[in-house]
């Protein structure tokens, strides 16, 4: 079946949410005003649910969500992908602690570029991931945001 998106307006921006055979497959920002993928414009029943659920969680009312996801992409980025799902709300890892928990300990790099290509920002908590030392490291939608990403799970937890 073809993909389907839409784009929301939320309190961090335009916010693109896309959906195939029924599950979401991408959740993204972008400045240009177009999905990085071929895609037709229409809201379904799904994409509006996992808009109500982001708009919850930016909101502080949702920590965890209940949405059927395929993430596309390498059995690796899958992998890590799992394990950063797997990052409870207003906890984060290090890069090298998702090397470590995908089994491949010198895999940090791997971690970080799997990172950067999560085609479901925010659902699947890239941005909890940071620096081995604790700082706030490489995020698509800028420090500033996943700071405040972190600063709103921490509040809620």
């Amino acid at each position: 079946m073809e993909k389907s998106f839409y784009t929301y307006q939320t309190d961090i921006g335009k916010t693109y949410f896309g959906e195939r055979d029924g599950a979401i497959t991408d959740v993204f920002m972008t400045d240009d005003g177009k999905p990085p993928f071929t895609a037709t414009y229409r809201e379904t029943p799904l994409i509006k649910e996992a808009a109500r659920q982001f708009n919850e969680y930016l909101a502080g009312k949702r920590k965890t969500f209940t949405l059927p996801l395929a993430p596309e992409g390498t059995p690796f980025q899958l992998k890590v992908w799992a394990a950063l799902s797997a990052i409870p709300y207003g906890e984060t890892r290090s890069y090298q602690d998702i090397a470590l928990a995908v089994g491949n300990p010198k895999a940090t790099r791997a971690v970080g570029m799997a990172n950067h290509h999560n085609p479901i920002s925010f659902i699947i908590p890239c941005h909890r991931v940071i620096g081995k030392n604790g700082q706030l490291v490489g995020y698509g939608g800028g420090l500033d945001l996943k700071k405040r990403l972190l600063d709103l799970e921490r509040i809620n937890s």
